[in-house]
């Protein structure tokens, strides 16, 4: 029997093994087989990792051949863990099959001990250079495997750093760095009960054990959570042979990638530290400098830099965000991934490789994330606003946001959860914040560089972020910052700018963002792969014209209530309401017929020839009255006032018609269809304004596409009732103006009993659209606005439910009912036009559903169709490689 493969060289791998090795070891492995500088190592599999959670340790197995391995990197390197006078030293970092920056752990330099340290002084003729290894390994392994507080490792280096009147780590001298190391080995000793491990072999168990762990650490279940990463993926851990950029003025550390990862241009965009350590340009503790610097003061490294990273991108045919160290002179490759970027970026990037013939449109519609798309309509600060910036940082996501200050990661969560703006505001972000930032509008720190743990986390929730503010002077303990004059306070509110990198005090006017012509043309692309349609949800013309300009193919829902809103419309409204004979009720609808016809005729104006789905009245009549408590209030205030008869009189005939109307469920109650067959007058002059406004664009050459549609039918006869007056409307008002108006009449499908009915249903309505919101409903039982409020959360905590059934459709339950209504709707109606108009029809999961169920279209709010769009072009690719 063949024996179990838990640990890898790197030139046993390659690229396709992502889901053994891990993204980075993989990539290691494939960096190593294009000849590429990278330090030896090997990679203990995500097997392993799988097997260490089962068991719960490292079985023997793993063990010997994470020491055979060593052995053979030993013999390489002609070097020895643990060997005093010629010491061989490792780093073990993470590495899952999908890239999670920063969310897992690190430990760089196992292999010292006081031993050790001596041999690598002696062996680099650099004491101070051992001496700050050593105390690297201790903060980040008593950090990592022990859980010792970062802070309490820094605040020693701080105090040091103080006591030599120096800025930076760099210089603190080897007698200020023995300091720190007794310092660390007290505190080490005093937060863990015991002393740090000497044994370089225990070193590295303790670590590859540790990494496992940080699989399963809160940061990453959030990480995860919100970026829809599996749990059982788990991870790998790479031991690579240390090379050294902490060892002088020609070594150095650096992070890049190969295009600007915030707008896509193309640049060689990163930082780098010299005389440093990896870790520390993402850690934000020192401000970096832009790798271009290196050009100047390496140039041959800066050459051979441009060589391998740009041999790289056209080898995975992607921007590549890439780690380096340069050691004395002579660079090496620790890192490779395709680089995290602002959907801005991701567009762009897409585009241009299209364009140098890099990869093909298929290729780059693939290579954009439906989700971003929506990120990609980033409101920004309005140009035309006077005010004066009170900070400055670096731009790492695009975006305005504006928020209440809050300095505490755990405050961010609690108060974003609530519903309330705020912006995180630290010093520097580290993985522990990840919760606050997902609730959080924006992240402002006062440390870091472009590559930072904020920016890059920012950038990957598509969340405007400004780092590197360094006139930022933060009290964490006082809640409170201050840069110049300005004080800012916790629930102060700031306006950051991620782009510029600006920060205002107070809120500033931010706008709506418009849509780049390369980005029309990349949804071309993507429109030639779909074979869904996209519509959009608009109720005025104004939005009609908004989802025109991004490219929504017709109107799948248009709300006819939202027009009775506006408060001349909404009085005439209530007079109808409070009638209670039909020729009172007919006599107020004459004053809004043509308030209707003019809407609907300037809907149909901006859509031309495309199709305009209109829902007649849908919610209780209850809802256009003022609440009771109100109108028992406004009737009290006019007694004391001494107001007429006749305005008192009228107040309380609306009480009156309130208390009538109100209902124990009123989302099951009178409502959709059934008010119009209550009251057969509304939805009849709701036809009459469709037709009379469709005659009147006819007659200006638009061949215009009303579709009527009935909400909430239940039974076929409904149905038939309400249709057979539309019908006959429409063909008075044909024959009154003279023209031929091209309409159907159609429903929606939204609860159960039309689903299992459709082929009754569609013998008489000419098309379908599913209403997933209140389908939703009424399939789980559940009123959303009581779920969401009251227990959905803890559905989705505990895992009774995977997703929030109201944002992503329920496949299962609500899904197979959508399946079965399409069969006998279409058994009945072989040319049945089938869409959905509830937000499911913004989402790209049920985007995907809608595709494979073999809807026609899909609609959404305007600022969802490119998403829409993207998303339909994702599915059908996706359809064709399983079929492929």
């Amino acid at each position: 029997m063949a024996e179990r493969k838990f640990v890898y060289f790197f030139d046993e791998g390659r690229a396709g093994m992502r889901e053994v090795l891990g993204g980075k070891g993989a990539n290691l492995a494939e960096m190593s087989r294009l000849d590429l500088p990278v330090p030896p190592g090997f990679t203990v599999t995500t097997d392993a990792c799988a097997e260490y959670h089962r068991t719960g340790g490292m079985s023997e197995e793993i063990l010997r051949q994470i020491k055979e391995h060593l052995q053979r990197l030993e013999r390489e390197r002609g070097m020895q863990l643990g060997c005093a006078s010629n010491p061989l030293l490792v780093s073990a970092r993470s590495g899952a099959a999908v890239s999670m920056p920063g969310m897992m752990d690190t430990v760089l330099n196992l292999g010292l001990n006081e031993e050790t340290v001596a041999g690598l002084a002696s062996a680099t003729s650099d004491e101070r250079f051992a001496l700050d290894c050593y105390r690297r390994l201790i903060q980040m392994f008593g950090n990592v495997v022990k859980k010792v507080e970062h802070a309490k490792f820094e605040r020693i280096l701080q105090d040091v750093r103080s006591g030599e009147r120096v800025r930076g780590d760099h210089e603190i001298s080897p007698e200020g760095l023995r300091e720190v190391i007794d310092r660390y080995l007290q505190l080490y000793r005093r937060e863990t009960g015991c002393e740090f491990p000497a044994d370089p072999w225990e070193q590295l168990v303790l670590t590859v054990e540790a990494v496992f762990r940080s699989w399963d650490n809160e940061r990453a279940r959030v990480y995860r959570r919100v970026h829809g990463i599996a749990d059982e993926m788990g991870t790998a851990v790479n031991v690579q042979a240390m090379v050294y950029g902490n060892r002088g003025d020609r070594c150095g550390t650096g992070v890049l990638f190969t295009r600007n990862p915030s707008d896509g241009s193309r640049e060689l965009y990163g930082e780098y530290l010299p005389n440093a350590q990896g870790e520390d340009v993402v850690a934000g503790i020192r401000t970096p400098r832009p790798v271009s610097e290196l050009s100047e003061t390496m140039p041959d490294v800066y050459r051979e830099l441009e060589e391998a990273v740009m041999a790289l991108e056209a080898h995975y045919r992607d921007m590549q965000d890439i780690e380096f160290t340069v050691e004395d002179g002579e660079l090496f490759m620790l890192q490779t991934r395709n680089g995290k970027r602002t959907a801005l970026a991701a567009v762009k990037i897409a585009y241009d490789m299209v364009q140098e013939g890099l990869i093909s449109k298929k290729e780059a519609v693939r290579k954009v994330e439906p989700k971003d798309v929506a990120v990609l309509l980033h409101r920004r600060i309005d140009p035309e606003s006077d005010v004066d910036a009170v900070a400055r940082g670096l731009g790492a996501s695009p975006g305005a946001a504006c928020g209440r200050v809050v300095f505490d990661a755990d405050e961010a969560e609690e108060r974003g959860a609530r519903g309330e703006r705020v912006i995180l505001v630290r010093p520097e972000t580290t993985p522990d914040d990840i919760h606050g930032m997902v609730e959080a509008d924006g992240v402002l720190t006062s440390r870091g560089g472009l590559t930072c743990h904020a920016a890059i986390v920012a950038r990957g929730m598509g969340k405007p972020c400004v780092v590197g503010c360094e006139v930022l002077s933060i009290d964490l303990e006082e809640s409170r910052a201050r840069t110049g004059d300005a004080e800012i306070v916790e629930g102060d509110i700031l306006t950051i700018d991620g782009a510029s990198g600006r920060v205002f005090k107070g809120e500033i006017a931010l706008i709506e963002p418009t849509v780049a012509p390369e980005f029309e043309e990349f949804l071309s692309w993507a429109d030639e792969i779909r074979g869904l349609g996209v519509r959009a949800n608009a109720d005025t013309p104004a939005d009609a014209r908004k989802s025109l300009e991004f490219g929504a193919e017709g109107i799948g829902l248009c709300r006819t209530e939202h027009m009775f809103m506006q408060s001349e419309r909404l009085k005439v409204m209530q007079d109808m309401i409070v009638s209670f004979t039909s020729e009172d009720r007919k006599r107020a609808l004459e004053q809004l017929l043509p308030m209707q016809t003019e809407d609907f005729e300037a809907i149909f104006r901006e859509m031309g020839a495309r199709p305009v789905t209109i829902r007649l009245l849908d919610p209780p009549l209850h809802e256009f009255l003022p609440d009771e408590a109100d109108i028992r209030a406004e009737i009290a205030a006019l007694r004391e006032e001494g107001s007429s008869r006749v305005e008192l009189a009228e107040k309380e005939e609306m009480l009156q018609r309130a208390i009538a109307l109100q209902e124990v469920n009123p989302m099951l109650g009178q409502r959709g269809c059934r008010v119009g067959i209550l009251y057969p007058e509304i939805y009849a002059m709701q036809s009459r304004a469709i037709f009379a406004a469709a005659a009147a664009v006819v007659r200006d050459g638009i061949d215009v596409q009303p579709e009527i549609m009935v909400p909430l039918i239940s039974d076929v006869r409904e149905f038939d009732e309400i249709a057979k007056e539309i019908r006959s409307i429409g063909d008075e008002v044909e024959e009154q103006e003279g023209v031929g108006i091209s309409y159907t009449v159609g429903t929606m499908i939204e609860v159960p009993r039309a689903c299992v009915t459709a082929d009754e249903i569609a013998a008489s309505a000419e098309f379908f659209s599913f209403g997933t919101n209140d389908l939703t409903q009424t399939v789980f039982g559940f009123s959303r606005d009581d779920a969401e409020a009251k227990f959905l959360h803890v559905y989705l905590s505990e895992g009774i439910l995977e997703e929030n059934p109201f944002a992503v459709l329920d496949r299962k339950g609500v899904g197979g009912l959508m399946e079965k209504a399409l069969v006998l709707g279409r058994n009945s109606r072989p040319d049945l036009k089938v869409g959905i108009c509830g937000e499911h029809g913004g989402d790209p999961d049920s985007i995907e559903f809608c595709h494979l169920a073999g809807l026609d279209y899909v609609s959404c709010s305007p600022y969802r169709v490119p998403v829409a769009r993207l998303a339909a072009a994702h599915s059908a690719l996706a359809e064709a490689e399983d079929c492929g």
